[in-house]
């Protein structure tokens, strides 16, 4: 559920595609099909209440952190990468943060989430860009 946790908040943020949701969904039920949980969001065609699913049956308690932040910063990558504009990602991330469990927003990599932007309002461009990119290596080993 992890992975379709990240692709619930970054929907949620419109940072990523319904499209790109529904693909990785049908290759996880294809790999688990006796999945109770990947069965109800196949069928679910709102991809608003497929958000809410997915948020309200995440086991926040045994949310595997490792896992989780692999994906996410993946997946912020891929958005960084083909994100023309710094202002725009860093307008973004911010939401993205208050997004988060509270229980993730203060720690390492998400942390940064919250402040990266800060070099912003000063017209420090790359500041700013050091600042995502050391946050998109975090997990790089």
């Amino acid at each position: 559920m992890e992975e379709l946790f990240v692709y619930a908040i970054l929907l949620n943020e419109d940072l990523v595609t319904e499209n790109e949701y529904s693909k990785r969904l049908d290759e996880l039920f294809l790999n688990d099909p006796e999945n109770d949980n990947l069965l109800y969001l196949e069928w679910e065609t709102d991809i608003k209440k497929a958000i809410i699913y997915i948020r309200t049956h995440i086991d926040y308690n045994h949310l595997d952190l490792e896992q989780f932040g692999r994906i996410f910063i993946n997946k912020l990558k891929v958005v960084y990468i083909n994100c023309w504009d710094i202002k725009y990602f860093a307008s973004r991330m911010y939401s993205l943060w208050k997004s988060l469990p509270g229980s993730i927003q203060n720690i390492e990599p998400f942390w940064t989430l919250c402040y990266g932007d800060d070099p912003l309002s000063w017209g420090d461009e790359e500041q700013t860009r050091n600042i995502y990119e050391h946050m998109l290596d975090y997990y790089k080993n």
